[in-house]
């Protein structure tokens, strides 16, 4: 059976994959094999992106980023499900990533 790409997934499915990627990455960890949790944990992010409206993430806007309490991110543009700007107080390459990473500012 081929597989299904994130975008031709229903919102099931995709619940339904993120569960499955993040359980083998738990196992993953367990095992010790940090470099497969990281590649699992990657690809649980990008299909939640799958779950956001990437009209909802606005040019230019400050975003905190998910899991890193301090850091925050200025989105310049947006491709497909990958924000792209810079990380304010970061190094000042541009860089792009999933939607999912993104919360808003309050």
């Amino acid at each position: 059976m081929e597989e299904k790409r994130y975008s031709e997934m229903t919102e099931l499915e995709l619940k339904q994959e993120i569960a499955n990627l993040r359980e083998k990455a738990r196992k993953a960890e367990q095992l010790g094999i940090l470099n497969e949790y990281a590649v699992l944990e990657r690809k649980a992010l990008m299909a939640e992106s799958y779950l956001r409206n990437p009209k909802d993430i606005k040019k230019g806007e400050i975003y905190r980023l998910r899991n890193e309490a301090d850091t925050y991110f200025r989105v310049n543009y947006l491709k497909g499900y990958f924000a792209w700007g810079y990380r304010l107080n970061g190094n000042g390459k541009e860089e792009g990533l999933p939607i999912s990473l993104l919360e808003e500012v309050e």
